[in-house]
């Protein structure tokens, strides 16, 4: 089957559509999608859409000038064969989705990541992966927060019992004085 060339004008709406991409969002992540079938590419898509993601398949060559329109020429080397990139807002969703898909599939490969302009190897990817998710961490914080607001109510409590225990003792003596 033969491809249909590209016009010039779809591919610099295409490269203008990756470079609004890369700014709008704050991690990007550069995975090999070789070896997905259509039904679990559909499943890939659906599941990063549900996390706020969005997967896009685009040619290296476009990808490529836009990697360097924005100085991010070390993702040069990875733009080799069939790569897939997923942007995100929030860096930990795409990663988990990513993460979770790979050990379940066994087809995709992790190749780098780019976390608010800057580039972070597999490993880094895989370690916002196993992050909790920014609620656990927002709820986790919050917790912190709460915590000595406890304690300091807890003091609070237990002087103003014993200001009223001493009071009704006050109260009892002078009564019994009188």
């Amino acid at each position: 089957m033969r491809k249909v060339p590209i016009s010039r004008s779809e591919k610099e709406a295409i490269v203008q559509e990756l470079k609004q991409k890369f700014e709008n969002s704050n991690i990007a992540i550069f995975a090999d999608y070789k070896g997905l079938n259509v039904a679990e590419a559909t499943r890939l898509r659906r599941r990063l859409r549900e996390a706020g993601c969005e997967f896009k398949v685009a040619k290296n060559t476009l990808t490529r000038l836009v990697v360097k329109q924005l100085n991010l020429d070390e993702l040069s080397p990875y733009l080799e064969g069939a790569v897939g990139i997923t942007f995100g807002k929030d860096p930990v969703a795409p990663a988990k989705v990513l993460n979770e898909f790979i050990k379940e599939t066994k087809k995709m490969e992790i190749k780098v990541g780019v976390l608010d302009g800057k580039i972070i190897d597999v490993k880094g990817v895989k370690s916002l992966a196993d992050l909790p998710s920014r609620e656990v961490l927002l709820g986790r914080v919050l917790g912190g927060m709460q915590a000595p607001l406890y304690g300091f109510a807890s003091v609070l409590q237990g002087t103003l019992c014993s200001f009223v225990y001493a009071l009704e003792a006050l109260r009892k003596q002078r009564a019994g004085e009188a």
